[in-house]
């Protein structure tokens, strides 16, 4: 039961962060960009975060807590491949991140504030990328679940 369960919240939290993402990247345009966009950013890309380190949290339970063990994904290239992918999208979210929590900062000391069209622009791409690294993710999941990479 608790491998079922913990699969269960491990997919559920990979949907909840990308849809966190999507909203983000649906937000991030320079054209539409306004006081209120910016607000939804900053609680979109916490959101993003936090469900980032639950996916972390109950990833590694499954490895050490799950049925499969250990064994299986420690010694599996696939397995760190995927890891990999995963800490890519971490490195790539860390600029937006702080250009977010930056705009909303001087959001609320200028309601009127808006970010610059070129900074919007160049997060939006550095987002995009992310979620290009994220089709690895799911590519090395549907890997791992037959058996690939394994001696």
């Amino acid at each position: 039961m608790t491998d079922l369960l913990l699969a269960i919240f491990h997919h559920l939290i990979v949907f909840g962060l990308v849809a966190a993402l999507a909203a983000e990247l649906a937000l991030m345009r320079p054209a539409a960009m306004s006081a209120h966009t910016v607000r939804l950013l900053g609680r979109f890309d916490a959101a993003y975060g936090l469900l980032a380190l639950a996916i972390l949290i109950v990833g590694f339970s499954r490895v050490f807590h799950g049925a499969k063990g250990p064994d299986f994904y420690l010694h599996n290239p696939v397995f760190w491949l995927k890891v990999g992918a995963f800490a890519v999208m971490g490195l790539l979210s860390i600029k937006p991140t702080l250009r977010i929590r930056a705009w909303v900062k001087s959001q609320k000391a200028d309601a009127a504030f808006v970010p610059p069209a070129a900074e919007v622009a160049a997060q939006r791409r550095q987002m995009m990328f992310s979620i290009h690294v994220f089709v690895i993710v799911p590519v090395a999941a549907a890997m791992m679940a037959r058996g690939v990479g394994l001696g």
